[in-house]
């Protein structure tokens, strides 16, 4: 092990990976960690305090000496995607699935204990650590949450890669590509190929005079080094692909036009929709994964990654200076996954009505799918029903439950054509010279009701749109035909389900008849919470519901029983405060539930809620 000088203040310390030192006088910046034992040579370079250590991606032969660092008292950054694999790491190893396993990711290759970091490091933007300035470029391929750092270093323009190529047009593990196992997805199983050659691409764009990998020599020739490596990963993705892929498409021409003044991504999951101003300003219906090649196995932090690559291509070609503001048709994370990272990076505002904004703001106190790991702030809370105004668009704002109760239809006039945004409500593939009907998208835990999708149907009846926009299918022209389908299949659906689901007990589609929030909390030992019970009588007749909080050992709650009446098929809410005891025991997700009764009839405990007490 030594140092070897790779450029100007640039040395390289080879470790379990390459470790290298950004040198300004007597301190210095790391770019990954190895084990450590760089910290026992920096005299040899006259280097006798290291500020930051950045980090590209989280597996173990970059940073399993991490906790070295820490106990010296140096900033750890790393990237926003993989942060929970490195400081919260055993939570990782404690809940990780290991039977039936599916998820061929390298997540396992973690560190073994985790290290307290000082921050995620700001991706698509510049920051000073140290004496640098570094830029933040996200590398999605040896894992999905990899970065890369752009140093302007003597004149020349560095690039620290990490793996994501190795030495002259190489990589260093094809094994870390395989993001999922192979399915249904045309990249299934080469997810991270296909990013490996969408990043190097990205990368060049950043015209950098001299690549360090993380494994193999440096790349003085950034431009020779990819253009030998991405055919041959293109062949090799082409080779479980019935169709080739075509990367430029993706990078160059990411927008197809709906209208001269709609786009449509089509590079995203869920698709995005951009309404452009004459203005030279851009609104966007939904923002999640943007650029996808396949999304990674698992659910965890690490396996869903928001980009924003398809932003500049709305600059360069089709003349949007900024995008102002952003839409949610409903709040999964398909459609939401890049709303912070909107703001963060180009200012962009969120705008929402309000029972969508909710779940955004507190997705923990929701028992639903699909939500964002984080808050989504909400810059304006929109009406329920009604318009607003958005530059040279009048919008209108309609409450669109089926898909999800948490969603919302926006009708706008542009071009000439009336368009309706309907995120996932139905499938609008429809073809009628198939003769079969519409695939109406109701899924139970996102709080479905029987007659939602009649009422979908009336609306899109009196808004009579030229166009429906939706989240996973092409843009549709709007015929009579099809609004006429649509009625008759909402009325189908409603009337299967009266006729399976019990007569004379109406809990709704989703058969439960209470709910508690916050669903998820973290609490100390001694804290009290305050929940808060919604509770639906499911009888034909008024009766008194009786809710009866149901605690782990040594819990209090206080009322400890609330008794109303409630009419028939009405909704009340009930709050209770939970003590917990100041000596209680510390431990992950602690349940408890409400349990429900109703007049005579015993529901048992209808709803739950978890608490960790740490």
């Amino acid at each position: 092990m030594r140092w070897i000088q790779v450029g100007q203040d640039v040395y390289r310390w080879e470790d379990t990976c390459h470790v290298y030192l950004l040198r300004c006088a007597d301190e210095g910046v790391l770019i990954d960690f190895g084990s450590g034992k760089a910290l026992e040579h920096l005299s040899e370079l006259g280097v006798y305090r290291i500020t930051d250590v950045l980090v590209t991606h989280h597996h173990r032969d970059q940073v399993q000496g991490l906790s070295r660092a820490a106990a010296r008292g140096i900033r750890i950054w790393v990237p926003p995607v993989e942060r929970h694999l490195i400081d919260d790491v055993d939570e990782h190893w404690r809940t990780r699935p290991l039977d039936n396993d599916y998820d061929v990711r390298q997540d396992r290759f973690s560190l073994l204990w985790q290290v307290p970091v000082t921050g995620t490091v700001p991706e698509y933007r510049t920051r000073r650590f140290g004496a640098f300035d570094v830029c933040t470029l996200p590398l999605p391929g040896h894992t999905p949450g990899s970065v890369g750092y752009l140093v302007e270093l003597h004149g020349r323009r560095i690039a620290f890669t990490g793996d994501l190529i190795h030495g002259e047009g190489r990589v260093w593990s094809l094994a870390a590509t395989q993001w999922a196992y192979s399915g249904f997805h045309p990249n299934a199983g080469l997810e991270g190929v296909a990013a490996t050659v969408l990043s190097c691409r990205l990368l060049l764009r950043e015209r950098p005079d001299i690549l360090l990998p993380s494994h193999g020599e440096p790349v003085p020739d950034p431009e020779a080094a990819v253009a030998r490596l991405t055919p041959l990963l293109r062949e090799l993705l082409d080779s479980r692909r019935r169709t080739p892929w075509d990367p430029d498409a993706m990078l160059e021409r990411p927008w197809q036009h709906v209208t001269p003044h709609l786009l449509r991504n089509t590079t995203s999951v869920a698709q995005s929709y951009a309404l452009l101003s004459e203005q030279g300003v851009a609104l966007l219906l939904d923002f999640g994964y943007d650029l996808t090649t396949g999304l990674p196995g698992g659910h965890d932090r690490s396996a869903r990654r928001p980009l924003l690559a398809s932003i500049e291509a709305l600059r360069r070609l089709h003349g949007v200076d900024r995008v102002e503001v952003a839409l949610p048709t409903h709040y999964h994370d398909d459609h939401v996954a890049g709303f912070n990272l909107l703001r963060e990076v180009h200012g962009t505002e969120v705008w929402s009505p309000g029972h969508i904004a909710d779940v955004l703001a507190a997705p923990g106190h929701w028992d639903l799918p699909c939500l964002w790991y984080e808050p989504i702030p909400v810059d304006r809370v929109l009406p329920g029903e009604g318009t607003f105004r958005w530059r040279e668009y009048e919008i209108g704002v309609h409450d669109l439950p089926g898909h999800t109760l948490y969603a919302a239809a926006y009708s706008f006039t542009v071009d000439g054509r009336r368009v309706v945004a309907s995120g996932d409500q139905q499938n609008t593939a429809w073809d009628p010279a198939r003769g079969e009907p519409e695939i109406l998208n109701y899924q139970y835990r996102n709080r479905f009701r029987i007659d939602d999708f009649t009422r979908s149907a009336d609306l899109y009846r009196r808004l009579r749109p030229d166009i429906m926009i939706s989240g996973h299918w092409p843009p549709r022209e709007v015929t009579d035909a099809y609004l006429d389908m649509l009625a008759v299949e909402g009325h189908r659906l409603a009337r299967l389900h009266r006729e399976i689901l019990p007569s004379g007990f109406d809990a709704e589609a989703e058969g439960f008849s209470a709910r508690l929030s916050p669903y998820r909390s973290v609490l100390a030992p001694g804290d009290t919470l305050r929940v808060t019970v919604e509770a639906r009588n499911p009888l034909p007749r008024a009766e008194v519901v009786r809710l009866l909080p149901v605690l782990p050992t040594g819990w209090s709650a206080e009322p400890a029983v609330r008794e109303v009446k409630v009419g028939a098929g009405e909704t009340v809410t009930e709050t209770f405060d939970i003590r917990i005891p100041a000596a209680g025991q510390r431990a992950p997700r602690q349940r408890f539930a409400v349990d429900m009764t109703v007049g005579q009839v015993a529901l048992g405990q209808q709803a739950e809620a978890l608490v960790s007490v740490r």
